[in-house]
């Protein structure tokens, strides 16, 4: 099946938020292969200090630095492979880093931190800390060398979706602390980046209706910021169970004939004194009452007017195959 164009072409900082279990650190370790599929070097971004990505590419603890973590796949049209660099982003050595990059001060920076001042400044005013760390996403995104970009695409695995406004808004966070200087216009030169069309913020949500609530009040808040919603990754999709409409329906309110069932049991040479079949009829309704929920949650989502994929749940455990194989969903589906 041939691989349709990405639906965010355009977009080199690609946001993965999503609430607490919804697999949000696994999603953009996919988002990333996929960017880097075909060639493409695409850099991954951590920002909680978890060690998310390491543990899903099942590697050392990244640094503060960038360190190659994956191969990504050829495709049709481009057949080398690309490659995924991944760090592990720090406030503190974002700081060194800018006082290093604007001031040449790395020296003072080094004896700032040792006193403690940059715990500090980060603890009194967590405005700070999100300019530091959006800023090495929006400086990676930015950055040149002789060919053209260094990264086709950067992915930042962001805070949950809780979060996620205050975290991007920073330019607003900084106003009451610093209305000029050097930090201000660091910020603005953040904004500039997380505000324009080359940054998009993807969702990915369960099809629960806390995680479907969070996801819906997160695209509305982020469109009021002005900053551009991405899609809308649906995780952990479990398989159909093949019932038509009209008798799934029916099954979830609880119409199954269970001497139908322990016939069929008895015919496919089970024996059952009833209590099996019983037991298949709880789970059919179960099963028929999550399906019928979840459809619910899919018209919730559907009214965001975002695009929106399915990744399949990975029934015995994510591992690099897993990996690969949601990265290989993601493509095929258009996003990325």
């Amino acid at each position: 099946m041939r691989v349709r164009d990405t639906d965010w072409e355009g977009v080199r900082l690609h946001v993965v938020t999503g609430k607490g279990g919804t697999g949000k650190t696994t999603v953009a370790a996919a988002l990333a292969l996929a960017l880097a599929s075909g060639g493409r070097r695409v850099l991954l971004i951590e920002v909680e200090g978890r060690q998310g990505i390491a543990q899903v590419f099942d590697c050392p603890p990244l640094p503060y630095g960038e360190r190659k973590v994956a191969v990504a796949p050829g495709t049709e049209t481009r057949p080398g492979g690309g490659e995924v660099y991944a760090l592990a982003a720090d406030a503190e050595a974002a700081l060194l880093e800018y006082l290093e990059m604007f001031y040449n001060l790395r020296y003072a920076g080094s004896a700032l931190s040792r006193l403690g001042v940059v715990d500090f400044a980060t603890t009194i005013a967590p405005g700070v800390r999100d300019v530091l760390l959006t800023g090495k996403a929006a400086e990676a995104t930015r950055r040149k060398d002789a060919s053209g970009f260094r990264y086709d695409a950067v992915v930042m695995d962001a805070p949950p979706t809780g979060r996620i406004g205050r975290f991007l808004n920073v330019t607003a966070e900084m106003s009451g602390l610093a209305r000029v200087g050097p930090i201000r216009t660091h910020a603005d030169t953040v904004r500039k980046v997380i505000s324009s069309p080359a940054t998009a913020v993807h969702f990915v949500t369960l099809l629960e209706e806390m995680p479907v609530q969070e996801t819906l009040d997160g695209v509305a808040e982020l469109t009021e910021l002005g900053l551009q919603p991405g899609g809308i990754i649906i995780n952990m999709v479990q398989p159909p169970l093949g019932l038509p409409a009209e008798q799934l329906r029916a099954t979830a309110g609880g119409a199954v004939d269970t001497a139908e069932l322990a016939a069929s049991l008895k015919a496919a040479g089970i024996d059952d004194d009833g209590r099996l079949a019983a037991d298949l009829a709880t789970e059919l309704i179960e099963a028929a009452r999550a399906i019928t929920a979840e459809k619910a949650q899919r018209r919730r989502l559907a009214r965001a007017g975002q695009p929106r994929y399915d990744l399949p749940l990975i029934a015995y455990g994510m591992d690099l195959a897993g990996l690969y194989r949601l990265a290989a969903e993601l493509r095929e589906q258009g996003a990325a």
